[in-house]
């Protein structure tokens, strides 16, 4: 599941040397007082990971998504699809730049839907964002396809999938911008962070003078002397954030092999007659979650009661989805928007999702897997 539950003296050491080498906390200036510049060399070894042209570090995943919107030039009034099932930072991004959220419900991928998608697009849409939610991929050939058909610019939210791919590439590098998050719950952690990917020169360009109030880091200027041609705003990453991030990249891959195998261990214990979430043709989740859906009110109890028991939970659905939900929005969101997520509503309200925990024996996950089975009933 997420970095924070291998936090230890990597990061520890780093942190103390980060101090021993000056101390400097800032990402840019104080050339003589440092030995590295770390949140740069984070993103030239998350670009390298993930296989990107470009890569921005940023305060979170959420100023990511509005830097990345900014980017493709949303602005007040202008039109942005995204899906019904989300954490609400992604509509808070898109009305902080005074634009309206159009919402798509999801299908039992628990992803964007195609369908519906294609029912609400329209040449106006200023830009769709595709939400890859809780390690799983969007059916990116089916969106991709539609947003194209309509010369729609794509911004893939990838915060709750660091890690995942389709079609054996790496989630961020199928739309014009890509974002992920860093914050204490994802795949990697420097507690709170983001970052933006973009095989686009002139939208990395963009993203990386908005984020630093508009500097154009002229290398022919001192930093006080800088160059600019527009404002911006402050969303740079700290040393502090950087140099844990460069340690967290070091253990992604065992990350992602742990959560598969207790996944695994849960797939293949629970009866056939239980429905999970459909995972798209084509994709490599990240496994963090295992999410299946019931009907029946009393069995999803006892089935989230035993999951407490036995120090689990669940993770969103249910225990966090008045956060998730766009059916819950209603201070964010106009009516008519709300109205047409109940299909995902009714979908939320018969799932339940298992966070993976790598700390925990994979045979607890067997055993929830045969245990489930049991409360099971047709």
């Amino acid at each position: 599941m997420p970095g924070w539950e291998i936090i230890g003296k990597e990061e520890s050491n780093s942190l103390k040397k980060l101090f021993k080498d000056g101390g400097v906390l800032l990402a840019h200036g104080f050339n003589n007082y440092r030995k590295n510049y770390h949140v740069r060399e984070f993103e030239q070894r998350a670009k390298k990971f993930f296989k990107s042209k470009n890569a921005l570090a940023v305060t979170s995943g959420t100023a990511a998504i509005k830097i990345g919107l900014k980017a493709l030039g949303v602005k007040k009034g202008d039109k942005v699809i995204t899906q019904a099932f989300n954490f609400i930072a992604t509509i808070e991004a898109i009305l902080d730049l005074d634009a309206k959220p159009i919402m798509v419900n999801v299908d039992k991928t628990l992803n964007m839907c195609p369908i519906d998608l294609e029912r609400k697009i329209n040449s106006k849409i200023k830009a769709v964002i595709p939400v890859h939610m809780l390690g799983v991929p969007v059916e990116l050939n089916k969106v991709c396809k539609i947003a194209n058909k309509y010369k729609v610019p794509i911004l893939e939210d990838n915060c709750e999938s660091v890690g995942a791919k389709y079609k054996k590439k790496y989630l961020c590098n199928f739309g014009e911008v890509g974002v992920a998050s860093f914050d204490h719950a994802k795949t990697i952690t420097c507690g709170e962070g983001g970052m933006i990917f973009s095989n686009l020169k002139k939208i990395d360009k963009f993203c990386r003078e908005y984020h630093d109030h508009g500097h154009e880091n002229n290398s022919n200027y001192p930093r006080g002397m800088d160059t600019r041609k527009i404002y911006g705003f402050n969303y740079r990453m700290t040393e502090l954030q950087g140099i844990v991030g460069k340690v967290q990249l070091t253990k992604i891959n065992r990350i992602l092999s742990e959560n598969k195998k207790r996944y695994n261990a849960i797939k293949n214990n629970l009866s056939k007659e239980i429905e999970i979430r459909k995972i798209p043709d084509h994709s490599e989740p990240v496994y963090d979650t295992f999410i299946f859906f019931i009907k029946n009110k009393k069995q999803k109890k006892q089935i989230i009661n035993f999951l407490y028991k036995k120090g689990v939970g669940t993770k969103n659905l249910p225990d966090a989805i008045k956060w998730h939900c766009a059916s819950y929005w209603g201070h964010a969101l106009p009516a008519n928007e709300v109205n047409h997520c109940k299909k995902t509503f009714d979908i939320l309200q018969n799932s339940i999702a298992i966070p993976i925990l790598i700390k925990k024996n994979i045979n607890l996950y067997k055993e929830i897997g045969k245990k489930i089975s049991k409360l099971y009933v047709k």
